[in-house]
C-alpha cells in the first residue's frame, strides 16, 4: 500500500503502462519475466540493475526494436496514454511521441552535429519554421552542440555525441524518452552536466524519462521513482529517496553499509521481495 501511494504521488496519471511483459530471444532464451512498471506522466523514473539484469531488453520491448534482435514480447502488454503500443513499428511508435536514445552514443559518424539533429526531425513532417525553432530549443539546452554544429559528428568528444543524441531525440517532439545508460563511458563532471539538462528537459518542456542506469547514485539523485530489476525481474520499487535509503541498496549497489563502504565482492545479495511469485 505504501509503494502505491508513493507512486501516486510521483506525478499525474501513468503515460506508460508496462504489465507482466515476457520477453523471448530466438524463441527459446527468456530474457524477461513478468516486468511491471509504470511511467507517470512529467515524472522521471529510473530502471536500476547490474550489466545484464535485463533494462536494454525492457527498452527495447517498449520502443518495438527487439524484432531487430530475433526477440519478442510473448506475454503481456504495453500501453502508451491508455491504447495498446506493443504491436506498432518503432517509426509509429516514435509518432506517438516514444523515443529511445540508444546506449553508446550512436550518431551518424559522416555527418555534422546539425545534420544529426534535423534527421531526428524527419518523422515529424513539420514546417522549415517549426523545425529551426526546435533547433534552436536544442542548442539553448546544449550550448556545445551550437559551437560544433559543423563538424563532423564522428570527430566529436563522447559528450559531444550523447548530448547529439538526446538532442536529435529531441527534435521528435517526444513526450517520452527512453535513456539508455547515459553515463556509460564518460567522465564524473560530464555525467553531471548531461543529467542536469536532462533534468531541466523534464521540469521545462514536460517531457517524460524512463531511464536505464547501472550508476544507481546518479540515477536516484534525478529520479523521482525506481525499479531494480535482477535477472529479468524486478525486484525492488519505490520513490527515489525510500531506494536510496534502503540498506539494501545502498550495500549492494552503492557499495555501503552501517559499517562503511566495502568492496563489490563483500557485499551480501539483498533479500529480494519476489514479487513476480505473489
Amino acid at each position: 500500500m505504501q509503494m502505491a501511494a508513493a507512486k501516486e504521488a510521483v506525478a499525474g496519471a501513468p503515460l506508460l503502462t508496462v504489465n507482466n511483459i515476457e520477453v523471448i530471444y530466438d524463441h527459446v532464451i527468456l530474457v524477461l519475466k513478468g516486468v511491471s512498471l509504470e511511467v507517470p506522466e512529467g515524472g522521471v523514473v529510473a530502471l536500476l540493475g547490474a550489466n545484464g539484469a535485463g533494462k536494454t531488453t525492457t527498452l527495447k520491448a517498449i520502443s518495438n526494436l527487439l524484432r531487430t534482435e530475433r526477440g519478442e514480447v510473448t506475454k503481456g502488454s504495453i500501453e502508451f496514454q491508455g491504447a495498446r503500443v506493443d504491436s506498432l513499428s518503432p517509426n509509429d511508435l516514435v509518432k506517438r511521441g516514444v523515443i529511445q536514445v540508444m546506449e553508446g552514443r550512436h550518431c551518424f559518424e559522416h555527418l555534422t552535429v546539425e545534420e544529426n539533429l534535423l534527421t531526428g526531425a524527419y518523422t515529424r513532417g513539420g514546417k522549415r519554421a517549426e523545425i529551426d525553432r526546435d533547433l534552436q530549443m536544442v542548442y539553448g539546452y546544449f550550448p556545445r552542440l551550437k559551437e560544433r554544429r559543423n563538424a563532423q559528428a564522428g570527430y566529436t568528444s563522447g559528450g559531444e555525441q550523447q548530448m547529439t543524441a538526446i538532442g536529435r531525440a529531441l527534435m521528435s517532439r517526444p513526450k517520452m524518452i527512453l535513456l539508455d545508460e547515459p553515463s556509460m563511458g564518460l567522465a564524473p563532471q560530464l555525467v553531471e552536466e548531461i543529467f542536469d539538462i536532462v533534468k531541466r528537459l523534464n521540469q521545462q518542456e514536460g517531457v517524460s524519462i524512463l531511464l536505464a542506469e547501472q550508476n544507481t547514485n546518479i540515477a536516484l539523485k534525478f529520479a523521482t521513482y525506481g525499479y531494480i530489476l535482477e535477472n529479468g525481474r524486478v525486484v525492488m520499487d519505490g520513490d527515489a529517496e525510500t531506494l536510496g535509503s534502503n540498506e539494501d541498496v545502498k550495500e549492494f549497489y552503492l557499495g555501503l553499509s552501517a559499517g562503511g563502504r566495502k568492496s563489490y565482492r563483500d557485499v551480501k545479495h539483498y533479500k529480494r521481495r519476489k514479487r513476480w511469485l505473489a
